[in-house]
């Protein structure tokens, strides 16, 4: 598989290993979706310097040139071992939505912080309370409630699915064009990738939507009106308070600084985030640009300042030793650091939990440690 990059344009070119026949290629311009695809000499190049490496036994996992970047990546072991080629190319084709979202300027976060993309309902213990009877009463263990890619709610054995399913499963959700039911067989990366489970979905309300994971049982036709109505009918307005949860996160009303135009609040043990560049009314900057500043400034601090997550290995050994060496906060300002210019990004860790804040221009660098202390305290109840 590779990607490259040129001219604003993004390429993501799957090619079988040991034939190099393209199984597909994706193209991203502008964070939309673009017609423009790769031509076939290219193709033909980046194949052969994969068969290049290949036979040298060296593995080759990027080249770039002045204006261009290609990335070589290692698929399945499914996916190298090709019987027949057509079949598998009209297999993937039901991934091409999924792989879109990735390429495209997503309002989603999961990709980069492998944490569960959340949001915050009004009234989460009564939908939690209905979500656990109508997924016990519908014979599986597996459901949650998603909006827009984002989980409202979960049962317990859905929290616990390993990070790649449990960040893939709301965001193929949130890619899929509406439709009121679905019956759709999904491989879990972690817990079964040979095997299909089925997903279903149902929709609610428009933009939410019932998930259900499971086995053969139940059918679609299972899942009765009687039963829909059972559970969610008493729950019909609580429900509908969870639908503008999707760009927003939070509830309305919660009280947030006027100076925050977007946060990124992450629960590293339990892999789950609050991910919103829409807590006030100010323009400036757009939605975009603001999703831009905060994956930059994430990919900084992660990066640099902060250290490996709780439990890992690595904070074991060394956590004694570097206790007093490790930051918990950081700021960074995205241009002139003069009063009224600049965008203000600062973060604060206290123990599982990494606040990540972009701030208006005006909000002062010598608050910002307070401010986002003060504003992580806040929201702490919430995940």
């Amino acid at each position: 598989m590779g990607e490259e990059g040129t001219e604003g344009t993004v390429h993501l070119l799957c090619l079988a290993a040991s034939s190099g026949v393209p199984l597909f290629c994706r193209s991203c311009r502008g964070g939309a979706p673009a017609r423009q695809q790769l031509p076939f000499s290219v193709i033909g190049s980046l194949n052969g310097v994969h068969m290049f490496g290949q036979n040298l036994e060296v593995q080759l996992s990027s080249a770039r040139t002045e204006d261009t970047t290609v990335v070589l990546l290692v698929g399945l072991e499914e996916l190298t071992n090709i019987r027949n080629v057509e079949r598998l190319k009209k297999e993937l084709r039901a991934s091409y939505r999924l792989i879109d979202s990735f390429l495209g300027d997503s309002e989603l976060i999961g990709d980069l912080t492998q944490c569960v993309d959340c949001v915050v309902p009004p009234e989460g213990s009564l939908l939690q309370e209905a979500l656990s009877g109508f997924a016990e009463a519908a014979g599986t263990a597996f459901g949650s409630l998603v909006v827009s890619g984002r989980v409202v709610a979960a049962t317990e054995s859905w929290w616990r699915l390993g990070t790649p399913e449990a960040v893939l499963l709301p965001w193929l959700v949130g890619s899929l064009p509406p439709q009121a039911a679905r019956d759709y067989p999904v491989y879990l990366p972690h817990g079964s990738p040979t095997v299909p489970h089925r997903l279903l979905t149902l929709t609610l309300l428009p933009g939410l939507e019932l998930c259900l994971l499971c086995g053969p049982r139940p059918s679609l036709s299972q899942l009765d009106p009687q039963l829909l109505d059972r559970w969610w009918q008493p729950v019909l307005d609580p429900l509908r308070a969870c639908v503008p949860l999707g760009s927003r996160a939070l509830p309305a009303g919660f009280p947030l600084h006027t100076d925050i135009l977007g946060l990124l609040l992450l629960h590293l043990e339990l892999k789950r985030c609050l991910f919103t560049v829409e807590p006030s009314g100010v323009q400036e900057p757009s939605p975009e640009h603001r999703r831009r500043l905060l994956r930059s400034f994430y990919t900084l601090v992660t990066a640099t300042h902060f250290p490996p997550e709780p439990g890992s290995a690595e904070d074991k050994v060394e956590e004694v030793a570097q206790r007093t060496q490790v930051p918990r906060a950081c700021y960074l300002v995205s241009g002139p650091e003069e009063p009224g210019m600049g965008w203000r990004l600062v973060a604060v860790q206290a123990g599982p939990r990494r606040l990540l804040l972009l701030l208006s221009a005006q909000s002062p660098t010598h608050a910002l440690r307070g401010l986002a202390t003060h504003t992580l305290q806040a929201l702490s109840p919430l995940l």
